[in-house]
C-alpha cells in the first residue's frame, strides 16, 4: 500500500501542477471548455422540474447572467489555434514536471518517471461567457467561465526495478472560473507588462486513472481522495488572492520610477569664494537639484558682499533612485543685470549615504563637471553641506494593493491622536488620471488645475474630447500630514484660437485629505460640481519617511 500511496502522490502532484500550468496558458488566450454531452434539443415545456434542474449547469453563463458576454468569435479562434497550442503547452508541462519527477528518482526503488505520451487531444477548451470588470487601477480584469471536456492522451511510465508501470489519465473534464488581470497598462506594445491568473473558487476536475490497464478509480474511497488531493494542490497555488504571474514585458523597459524617499539637505556655509564684483566681493547663493529630475532647482537666499557666507538653510528633495541619482550643487554670484556668474559646482552621489544617518561633506568647488580637467587648477573655495537620506516607510501606503476605489476607512478620529499617530514630514502625490463626460458650451479642450496650499499646478490640454486621459502626477513635500485639509481641482477648457472668452469652467471638486492620511491612499472617481454628468478620476497617496 506504501508503493501505491507514493505512486498516487507523484501522479496527483504532477496532475495538479499540470492543471495549474494549463490554467495559465488557457486563460492567457482566454480559452474555453466543452461539456461532456449536450442535451437533446427538446422544447422546455416538455421537461419536468427535475429535468430542468439537470440542464441548468450546462446553460452558458451568458444566458443566465447578463454580466457575461457571448464570445463565439473567441472560441473559433481557440479552435483554429488548438493544434499549435497543444504542442506548446505540452512542451511547457514537460519542462516544468521534469525537475519534480527527478526528485523521486532513487527513492522507493524508482529508476525513472517519464511521459510516454503527452497530448491534450483534439477537443479545445470552450469559454461559456466572458465578463470584463472595471477597476480604478491601471489594469484590465477579465473573468471567463472555462469548461473543457477533452480527449487527452496522457500516459506516464514509472520504471521500478525491472517493471514498467504505466499510468494513463482518461476522460479529463475541467470547469473553472479564473480571473485574468492584465497589469499594469503601459504605453509599450502589447500595452500590459504581466498576466496574473488566479481562481475565484476551487476548480471542478473529473478524470479517470488507469494503471496497468485497470481503472483504479473504481477502488472505494480512492476517487474522492485523489480528487481532493488535486483540488487542494491547485487551490493552494492559484486561489485568489494568490496568482500565477506570466511576465510579458521586461520590467526594466516599462518601469516608471516612483518616489522612494526624501533627501534632507542643509546648506551650511561656503568659504573663500571667488571675487566677481568690481568691489572685490560676490553676492553668492546656491542652487541644488537631483539628477534625472525636471523640477525647478531649489535656491538659498542671497548673501550680499560675502566671500564666506553662512546659510544654514534646509531643503527636502524627492528621491526616486538612490543608487544612481546625484545631488548637484552650484554656487552663483547674483547680478542685478545680466546673467549670474557661476562660482563653482560639486556633486554628491546618493549611493554614498546611509539611510537615516546625517553626513557632513566639505567639498572643493569645481569649474565644471569634469573634475579631472588639468586646466582646472584655480582654487574656487569650498562648500559645506549636511545630507541625510530617509526612505519611505514600508507601511506608509497601507492600501497599495489592488483597490476597487470605493472602500475606505472612516475618518473622524480625535485630532490629538491623529497628530501623534500620523505626524511627521512626508510626500503627498496627486495623480490626475482622467475625466469623463466633461462638456463645455463653446469648446471641449479640457485640462485640470490643482490648487493646494497656495500652489497651482495644471495638466496638459487635450483637444476636442469629452473624455480626456491625462495620467499626470504632482508631488508636494509637506512638513506634517495634511489632516483636515482639502485639495481643490478644477477642470477647464481653453479655446485654441484667439477669443475674448477663451476659457470655460467645466466642473470642480474638493477632496478631503484626512482619509488619505489615515488610509495611505485613495483611488476614486468624483462627480464634478457645476457639471451635468462630469466625473474626474483621481488617485492620491501619502507616504512618510
Amino acid at each position: 500500500m506504501g508503493f501505491f500511496s507514493t505512486l498516487l502522490g507523484v501522479f496527483g502532484f504532477g496532475i495538479g501542477t499540470s492543471i495549474g500550468l494549463l490554467i495559465g496558458f488557457f486563460l492567457f488566450i482566454y480559452s474555453k471548455p466543452k461539456t461532456v454531452k449536450e442535451p437533446v434539443p427538446r422544447p422546455l415545456y416538455e421537461l419536468d422540474n427535475d429535468q430542468l434542474l439537470d440542464i441548468l449547469p450546462d446553460i452558458p453563463l451568458w444566458v443566465k447572467c447578463p454580466d457575461y458576454e457571448r464570445v463565439d468569435w473567441l472560441n473559433k479562434f481557440v479552435a483554429d489555434m488548438w493544434p499549435y497550442l497543444d504542442k506548446a503547452i505540452c512542451a511547457q508541462i514537460r519542462s516544468a514536471t521534469e525537475p519534480m519527477f527527478a526528485e523521486y528518482v532513487g527513492k522507493y526503488q524508482i529508476e525513472a518517471i517519464e511521459f510516454d505520451n503527452l497530448s491534450l487531444g483534439t477537443i479545445p477548451p470552450e469559454i461559456h461567457g466572458l465578463k470584463v470588470c472595471e477597476t480604478n487601477e491601471k489594469e484590465l480584469v477579465l473573468e471567463p467561465a472555462v469548461r473543457w471536456a477533452g480527449n487527452p492522451n496522457i500516459v506516464l511510465t514509472l520504471k521500478l526495478l525491472s517493471f514498467r508501470i504505466t499510468v494513463q489519465l482518461v476522460d479529463l473534464q475541467i470547469f473553472m472560473a479564473p480571473r485574468i488581470t492584465l497589469k499594469p497598462l503601459v504605453p509599450t506594445f502589447p500595452c500590459f507588462a504581466t498576466v496574473a491568473v488566479s481562481l475565484l473558487g476551487k476548480p471542478d476536475v473529473d478524470f479517470g486513472m488507469s494503471i496497468l490497464g485497470g481503472d483504479i478509480m473504481a477502488i472505494p474511497g480512492l476517487y474522492q481522495f485523489v480528487q481532493k488531493t488535486i483540488k487542494r494542490q491547485v487551490a493552494s497555488l492559484y486561489i485568489w488572492p494568490q496568482a500565477l504571474e506570466i511576465p510579458i514585458l521586461d520590467s526594466a523597459t516599462v518601469a516608471v520610477k516612483k518616489p522612494v524617499g526624501i533627501l534632507h539637505v542643509k546648506v551650511v556655509r561656503a568659504q573663500k569664494l571667488l571675487k566677481k564684483d568690481i568691489l572685490g566681493t560676490s553676492d553668492p547663493y546656491v542652487k541644488l537639484n537631483l539628477s534625472g529630475e525636471r523640477l525647478p532647482s531649489k535656491k538659498t537666499t542671497i548673501k550680499k558682499r560675502n566671500l564666506n557666507p553662512e546659510w544654514n538653510e534646509k531643503f527636502k528633495l524627492i528621491v526616486k533612485d538612490p543608487g544612481s541619482q546625484v545631488l548637484q550643487l552650484q554656487v552663483f554670484d547674483w547680478d542685478k543685470v545680466g546673467n549670474h556668474d557661476r562660482l563653482g559646482m560639486q556633486f554628491v552621489p546618493l549611493k554614498f549615504l546611509t539611510p537615516y544617518e546625517t553626513k557632513e561633506f566639505k567639498l572643493d568647488l569645481l569649474k565644471h563637471a569634469d573634475s579631472f580637467d588639468p586646466q582646472d587648477k584655480k582654487q574656487r573655495g569650498k562648500i559645506v553641506v549636511e545630507l541625510m537620506y530617509a526612505p519611505f516607510r514600508a507601511d506608509s501606503g497601507k492600501l497599495d494593493g489592488i483597490q476597487d476605489g470605493y472602500s475606505r476607512k472612516e475618518s473622524g478620529f480625535d485630532r490629538t491622536s491623529d497628530i501623534e499617530v500620523f505626524g511627521g514630514a512626508g510626500l503627498l502625490s496627486v495623480l490626475i488620471q482622467g475625466a469623463e463626460d466633461v462638456e463645455g458650451e463653446r469648446h471641449n479642450n479640457p485640462y485640470a488645475v490643482v490648487f493646494f496650499r497656495g500652489e497651482t499646478k495644471r495638466t496638459k490640454m487635450i483637444k476636442r474630447t469629452r473624455d480626456p486621459l491625462w495620467n499626470e502626477e504632482f508631488h508636494y513635500m509637506l512638513e506634517e500630514p495634511p489632516l483636515n485639509e482639502k485639495i481643490h481641482i478644477e477642470v477647464m477648457s481653453k479655446r485654441t484660437g484667439f477669443s475674448f472668452r477663451s476659457k470655460e469652467h467645466l466642473g470642480n471638486v474638493d477632496i478631503n485629505l484626512t482619509d488619505v492620511v489615515h488610509n495611505g491612499r485613495i483611488n476614486q472617481k468624483y462627480h464634478l460640481i457645476d457639471s451635468k454628468n462630469g466625473v474626474i478620476h483621481v488617485a492620491i497617496k501619502w507616504v512618510t519617511a
